[in-house]
C-alpha cells in the first residue's frame, strides 16, 4: 500500500471546540442552579468575577505589545495619526446615531409610563454617581501617574498612550530599535500563550456568573420591566444587523453575517460574562488574522472600547426615558435633544465592563437632570441582563469599525478575509497568533 503523504494525514481536531461546548453547558447549568437553589447560586458570583479579572489582567500587556509592534513597524508616523483621526470621527458619528435610535424607539414604546414609582427606596444607587468623572478629569485620567502605573492599574487608555509613545520612539530609533521590537514580539507570543491557558477556566466563570445573576433576580425582575428590556434587545439587534450591516457592506463590501459568525466564540464568551472586555484580547488577535493591518487593529480596537460604545449609547437614552416616565416626569423633545448631546459626551467615558452603564447613566443624570438620578435604581434589577446586550452590541460595533478603518486606509487584506470566512484559514486557538504570516509593512497589511 502506498505511504500516505503528509497532506493526507488526518487533521487534528481543535481542542477548544470542546472548551466552548463546555461554556454552553455551563451557562445552561448555571441557569438551572440559579432557579432551583437561588441562595447557593448567589454565592457563586466570585467564580464569574475571578474569571473576568483574569482576562482583565492580560488586557494591558496585550494592548501594549500590539500597539508597539503595529506603530513601531510603520515607517511613517503620519499614517498612525491618520488612522486615529479617522477612527475617532467614525466613533463620534456612530455613537450619535445610536443615541438617536435609542430616543426614537423610546418615544415609540414609552417605557415606564403608568408605573408611578417612588424613588424613596433606591438611595443606594447614589453611590454609582458619587465620584463620577467629568470631562476634564476623564482627559487628565488618560495620563498615567508613572510609566508603569498604566499596567498595574489596568487603565486601557493609559496603556494606549504609553504604547503609542513607545511605538513612536522605536520609529525614531530606526535600525537601532529593531532588537527591542523583536523582543516585544516575543513578549507578545508569551502573553497570548498565557491568555490561551486562562481561557480554559471560561466554563467555571460562565457557570458562576450566570448562576449568581439568575439566583439574585429570578423571574420577578424580568416580568416587571419586560417592555424596556425587550425593546432594548430588539433595538440592539436592529442596530447591529441593519445599521452596522449596511455600513459594513457599503464601506468595505463585507457581509455582517460572515463577520459575526467568525466572532461567534467571542460573542459566547461575552454572553456568559456580560463583559465585552473579556473578549478584547481575542478581538485584537482575530482582526489581525482576518487581514487587518497591525497598526489599524492596535489603534482602533483599544480606542473603540472607550469611544465606540454603541450599545451603551442606546441604553443611556432608553433608560433615561424610562426613568423619567416612571417618575411621572416625562421629558419634552427639546429636553431629549439636550440629553442626547450631553450623553454623547458622557458615554465616551464608559468602559466596556459589566456595571459601567449604570454608573454612566447615574453620573449623567446627576449632572444633567439630578431630580431623576434616584430613579436609576428602578432598572437595577434587570441591568445585569441588559448589560449583556450592551456588551454584545459594543463588541459588534468595534469589530465592524476595525474592518472599515482597515479598508479605508488600505490596510485590509481582502483575499485573507475571504479565506478566513470560507474556513480555509482557521484561527490558531493555541497561540492566538499567525506565526506563518509576515508583519505588515508601511504600504499595507500582511500577505499570506
Amino acid at each position: 500500500m502506498p505511504t500516505p503523504t503528509p497532506d493526507a494525514a488526518p487533521r487534528r481536531r481543535d481542542k477548544t471546540h470542546y472548551l466552548y461546548l463546555a461554556v454552553i453547558v455551563a451557562v445552561l447549568l448555571g441557569i438551572v442552579v440559579g432557579f432551583l437553589f437561588p441562595g447557593f447560586a448567589k454565592g457563586l458570583k466570585p467564580l464569574g468575577d475571578g474569571f473576568v479579572n483574569l482576562i482583565k489582567m492580560m488586557i494591558s500587556p496585550i494592548i501594549f505589545c500590539t500597539i508597539v509592534i503595529g506603530v513601531g513597524s510603520v515607517a511613517k508616523a503620519a499614517k498612525v495619526g491618520k488612522v486615529g483621526i479617522m477612527a475617532l470621527v467614525y466613533f463620534i458619528v456612530m455613537s450619535t446615531f445610536a443615541l438617536a435610535i435609542g430616543l426614537v424607539v423610546g418615544n415609540i414604546l414609552h417605557p415606564g409610563t403608568g408605573l408611578h414609582l417612588s424613588p424613596a427606596d433606591v438611595k443606594s444607587v447614589q453611590k454609582s454617581a458619587t465620584g463620577s468623572q467629568g470631562p476634564v478629569d476623564f482627559l487628565l485620567g488618560i495620563i498615567p501617574k508613572t510609566f508603569v502605573s498604566a499596567f498595574t492599574e489596568g487603565q486601557v487608555l493609559q496603556t494606549l498612550l504609553v504604547a503609542l509613545l513607545v511605538g513612536f520612539a522605536l520609529q525614531k530609533l530606526g535600525p537601532k530599535g529593531a532588537p527591542i521590537l523583536r523582543g516585544v514580539e516575543h513578549l507578545q507570543r508569551l502573553v497570548f500563550r498565557v491568555l490561551a491557558m486562562i481561557m480554559w477556566a471560561a466554563p467555571i466563570g460562565a457557570f458562576g456568573a450566570i448562576a449568581a445573576v439568575v439566583g439574585a433576580t429570578g423571574w420577578a425582575a424580568l416580568k416587571s420591566l419586560a417592555v424596556i428590556m425587550i425593546g432594548f434587545y430588539v433595538t440592539c439587534l436592529l442596530f447591529v444587523f441593519v445599521v452596522l450591516g449596511l455600513v459594513l457592506w457599503l464601506g468595505a463590501r463585507v457581509n455582517i453575517w460572515h463577520l459575526l459568525r467568525y466572532l461567534g466564540r467571542e460573542f459566547l464568551l461575552i454572553l456568559s460574562t456580560s463583559s465585552s472586555e473579556s473578549a478584547l484580547p481575542r478581538l485584537i488577535a482575530k482582526m489581525e488574522h482576518l487581514g487587518v493591518g497591525k497598526s489599524v487593529v492596535g489603534i482602533t480596537v483599544p480606542t473603540g472600547y472607550s469611544f465606540n460604545l454603541d450599545g451603551t449609547a442606546i441604553y443611556l437614552t432608553m433608560a433615561t426615558l424610562f426613568i423619567a416616565a416612571a417618575q411621572d416626569e416625562p421629558l419634552s423633545i427639546g429636553a431629549q435633544i439636550g440629553l442626547l448631546v450631553f450623553m454623547i459626551i458622557a458615554s465616551k467615558g464608559a468602559a466596556g465592563v459589566s456595571g459601567s452603564g449604570i454608573a454612566t447613566l447615574a453620573s449623567g443624570l446627576q449632572s444633567h437632570r439630578p431630580e431623576l438620578v434616584n430613579g436609576v435604581g428602578f432598572i437595577l434589577g434587570i441591568d445585569r441582563f441588559m448589560s449583556e446586550a450592551r456588551a454584545l452590541t459594543n463588541f459588534a460595533g468595534n469589530a465592524v469599525a476595525t474592518v472599515l478603518i482597515g479598508n479605508w486606509t488600505k490596510e485590509f487584506d481582502r483575499a485573507q478575509a475571504e479565506r478566513v470566512f470560507a474556513g480555509n484559514a482557521p484561527f490558531d486557538e493555541a497561540t492566538l497568533l499567525d506565526e506563518e504570516r509576515s508583519a505588515p509593512d508601511e504600504d499595507g497589511p500582511a500577505k499570506a
